[in-house]
């Protein structure tokens, strides 16, 4: 079955971009002049997604406005003669089907989920956290979506293996690998930022999912959890108890975003990435350096 919907939470409050995020959403927050949430959106398309759904809270409007069509401004860039600007413009407002459910209070990511219940219906979904982004030739979502159709439809989450020390930050899976596939192991459990000596594996969930529909009645049963809010960890360790759930190391070059040294790291990468930017950019880092007498 074609894996048709995304579902991507945005309704959180963008404190650590503070005072940028006092007026606009943080997932507007461009890296370069590309709004962090495009590469976001355009990692579902190219995975195959038909339907975007933001689960967004007050204030998020210019997230949903970005994906529609602007008729003014594509008038006056027809005018002007502005021929590529136009171009990427209207591909912007017409790359997906876009729609959004409000969550009124943000309590936790498996209350974001299953806020998106009725919209989402009794189909296999994905969901993809808007804080990372992954750089691939093969879009990390679809990666997980070929292994959930590899084993009959079956939830799919995305880990990658991090430091030892770095334990502490993130979900991490534990199971068993497959003989077939050493990249993929069938889920026992997930353990919430566990300390280093307590780690079962240094397979960490950076925010790709693909879950299946009954997802949503485990989330109604479970009670609030870490933080007091309502976490999806504890829905997907029920999950694992109930049918086969699999974790996959996906490829790809990940970045956090939803810290300012993270997305400094993406800055960076990205304008080194970009041929025409790359030789301008070196040259002002190295005057800068000059400039501040930093030691490297």
């Amino acid at each position: 079955m074609k894996i048709k919907k995304a579902v991507i939470p945005i309704a959180g409050k963008g404190t650590r971009f503070l005072p940028a995020t006092k007026e606009i959403a943080k997932e507007i927050i461009p890296i370069l002049n590309i709004p962090m949430i495009h590469h976001i959106v355009v990692e579902a398309v190219e995975s195959g997604i038909e339907q975007i759904i933001f689960v967004t809270s007050a204030g998020k409007f210019a997230v949903e406005d970005y994906f529609d069509r602007n008729l003014e401004l594509e008038a006056f860039l027809e005018k002007a003669g502005k021929t590529k600007e136009l171009e990427m413009i209207r591909k912007i407002g017409t790359m997906v089907d876009v729609t959004s459910v409000r969550q009124k209070e943000q309590l936790g990511l498996g209350h974001a989920v299953l806020m998106a219940q009725e919209l989402v219906g009794q189909e296999t979904f994905a969901v993809l956290l808007g804080d990372d982004i992954v750089m691939n030739d093969v879009p990390c979502t679809k990666q997980l979506m070929e292994v959930s159709k590899r084993h009959g439809g079956a939830p799919v989450i995305g880990v990658m293996n991090v430091p030892r020390e770095d334990t502490s930050k993130y979900g991490i899976v534990r199971g068993t690998p497959l003989p077939d596939d050493k990249m993929t192991l069938r889920m026992e459990g997930m353990v919430e930022k566990p300390k280093p000596d307590q780690a079962p594996t240094t397979l960490a969930t950076p925010g790709r999912y693909i879950l299946s529909p009954e997802i949503f009645s485990i989330l109604k049963e479970i009670p609030r959890g870490a933080g007091n809010e309502y976490q999806l960890t504890d829905a997907i360790n029920i999950l694992c108890g109930r049918r086969d759930v699999y974790a996959h190391q996906f490829q790809g070059e990940r970045f956090d975003t939803g810290h300012l040294m993270g997305y400094l790291d993406a800055t960076v990468d990205f304008a080194l990435r970009d041929p025409a930017l790359r030789p301008a950019f070196v040259e002002i880092l190295k005057q800068k350096v000059l400039k501040h007498k930093v030691i490297l």
